[in-house]
């Protein structure tokens, strides 16, 4: 019997609906064995809930290996090549990897910024036209570009009446001190850095203002290999409730869930709280965590809209505007359909067997 089918049976019951998570786990998983999930994903707190699942032993069922790798595009080969299974990543490299042949799927969108991104200009620069012909950092060929590009647009100036260098973090920190660029795309805590190094400096635009949590664009996701999806849906299932069992948790015990993500990736409590907030209700940081019912609801599987006035289904909204910026960029030659990177089922099989996070 498969583990949806198990779900199902165990959540028939009105008087099952009130089990805990672990009795409703103990009840659907506990015959088998425990399964390796190798989970990739780089150096930030939104990516740390599968260290809570492993220290607070969340899933029994799974033996769950999570690496740390800064470079998302090694993340991905190692998929590639079988020798990983999930990678937490920006939510918009999927068109890319389609169109280079990578077996992945987007699954789920994981959190998205709320105020943790912002536009850093330097002195002197307070409008898109200020930047014109000037040059700006960003990540090519990451979600800094396309906010940068998509804000130019927003105030009236071309996406490409810019210079974009790749430069990011600290370099940019320092570009940015030293004259090198006029403005930045920066995520926490090095905004707030350049702005408390550099006098003068200002915020052009920041990801908690409506227009950007509406369209969600600055988030990140999380991605199942083909193989791990379709010949290990049952680990994989597993696995997705895993990550919302664990943002659960942490949502009641925030301190120490802050804590056990810090020490899962070797960060200051500050630093996460910075980005997670120190309350549990996701809303106190600089990132917002979807739920499950929330991120089902983005992917269309569940009914009901997610927050921040965004629609059923708007991930494959997402995955034209992405596409769309790609071509632009020259980054690919032609939007593809959505399914080809996009795998919603594992949310609506869960949806459908009575989970809800």
């Amino acid at each position: 019997m498969t583990l949806l089918h198990q779900l199902k049976k165990a959540l028939t019951l009105p008087a099952r609906l009130a089990l805990t998570t672990t009795t409703v786990l103990a009840c659907t998983g506990a015959a088998m064995a425990a399964e390796d999930v190798r989970i990739a994903g780089y150096t930030w707190p939104g990516y740390g809930f599968f260290h809570i699942a492993i220290a607070k032993d969340l899933a029994p069922e799974l033996n769950i290996d999570y690496q740390t790798i800064e470079d998302p595009y090694e993340s991905f080969n190692l998929v590639a090549a079988d020798q990983m299974d999930v990678v937490a990543s920006t939510a918009e490299f999927t068109p890319v990897g389609v169109e280079r042949g990578l077996p992945i799927k987007l699954v789920a969108f994981g959190n998205l910024s709320y105020g943790t991104d912002k536009i850093v200009a330097g002195p002197g620069i307070a409008s898109a036209a200020d930047l014109a012909g000037k040059e700006v950092a960003v990540l090519e060929g990451g979600l800094s570009q396309i906010f940068m590009a998509m804000w130019l647009e927003q105030n009236g100036a071309d996406f490409d009446s810019v210079v974009y260098r790749n430069i990011i973090a600290d370099d940019a920190l320092a570009a940015m001190i030293g004259g090198g660029v006029a403005a930045s795309q920066f995520w926490e805590p090095y905004g707030s850095n350049t702005l408390k190094a550099l006098e003068g400096s200002s915020v052009l635009a920041q990801s908690r203002e409506p227009y950007w949590l509406k369209q969600g664009v600055v988030a990140d996701g999380y991605y199942m290999g083909d193989r791990f999806i379709n010949e290990r849906r049952d680990v994989a299932l597993l696995t997705m409730k895993a990550l919302y069992d664990s943002i659960e948790w942490w949502s009641q015990n925030p301190e120490e869930g802050n804590q056990i993500i810090a020490d899962g990736m070797q960060m200051s409590v500050a630093d996460v709280e910075l980005v997670l907030g120190k309350d549990g209700s996701r809303t106190d940081g600089g990132l917002y965590v979807y739920n499950f019912m929330e991120a089902a609801q983005f992917c269309g599987s569940a009914p009901g809209n997610p927050p921040f006035d965004q629609t059923n289904g708007q991930i494959n909204d997402h995955w034209a505007l992405v596409s769309d910026w790609w071509v632009k960029f020259d980054l690919i030659e032609k939007v593809q359909p959505p399914e080809t990177g996009i795998e919603c089922s594992l949310h609506k099989e869960l949806y459908e067997a009575g989970y809800r996070g």
